[in-house]
């Protein structure tokens, strides 16, 4: 069932898997379809929010399925094989500044009691937080015609700091994950400190050891609570494997410093 007049049904349209970190999704038709959780309905209430607000670059809520899977518009574009690829210095500030705009909208997202989020439970919002995504790395941009133009996959939208998110976008967006050349990563971490305006370089610096540390223990709790999609991160060689690069990124760190100087 669609509730939305944006989200189109295609129920009749042979699904498509799409795969992903945490386990993939499906596309049916013009929607893609995902399994929902406890924390869905403050994803939708945040999703929904958004939208009113014009915030675009976003998918739209349609409801939930007859398999009980939620419904959300399919944004047309490329996702970024981030492995394979470092994104234009254009897209990059494109989705640094897509990522300020969300932030201050999202400011004004202050429901009242608590709200059940997938990585922090039954909580409400602290001083200082807002409801950031909390996963914006480049697999999660779409890219149409070299232009960033939407961030999906909000399922693991929940409290946090802004600079929290703006750190994880630059762990694969820059990427600061892998090694590039130094020059390279001190001049791209510029231009996202440009694009978003709050923060010096080395603060952001600072704070993507620190979100990417965090990363790796929400995984690590995903896991042992039986999260299927954390589960599915475990296949992957997670937290493990991010823990190792936050450490590689740590020895590299020194000299990015340097450039930035």
């Amino acid at each position: 069932m669609c509730h939305d007049d944006r989200v189109p049904c295609d129920d009749d349209t042979a699904p498509e898997h799409l795969p992903g970190g945490s386990g993939g999704v499906w596309k049916v038709g013009r929607t893609v379809r995902r399994p929902t959780g406890p924390w869905t309905p403050a994803v939708h209430e945040l999703l929904n929010w958004l939208s009113r607000e014009g915030l675009g670059g976003i998918p739209h809520v349609g409801g939930i399925d007859e398999d009980g899977r939620e419904i959300v518009s399919y944004i047309e574009g490329r996702g970024v094989p981030v492995d394979d690829e470092v994104v234009l210095d254009e897209v990059l500030v494109e989705a640094a500044t897509w990522l300020r705009d969300f932030h201050d909208i999202a400011e004004g997202f202050r429901p009242e009691g608590p709200r059940t989020w997938r990585q922090a439970g039954e909580v409400e919002l602290e001083p200082g937080q807002i409801i950031c995504h909390n996963d914006p790395g480049a697999y999660n941009w779409i890219i149409q015609s070299g232009h960033f133009v939407a961030m999906i996959d909000w399922d693991l939208a929940g409290p946090g700091e802004p600079i929290d998110d703006l750190a994880f976008l630059c762990w694969t967006g820059i990427p600061l994950y892998r090694e590039i050349p130094v020059e390279d990563a001190a001049r791209r971490i510029d231009l996202v400190v440009d694009a978003y305006g709050e923060w010096g370089p080395m603060t952001l610096l600072d704070a993507v050891v620190r979100r990417m540390t965090t990363a790796t223990e929400r995984i690590a709790a995903g896991i042992e609570r039986g999260d299927p999609g954390m589960l599915n991160l475990q296949r992957k060689g997670e937290p493990q494997r991010t823990r190792d690069r936050v450490a590689a990124f740590e020895a590299r760190l020194p000299a990015i410093r340097d450039t930035l100087g």
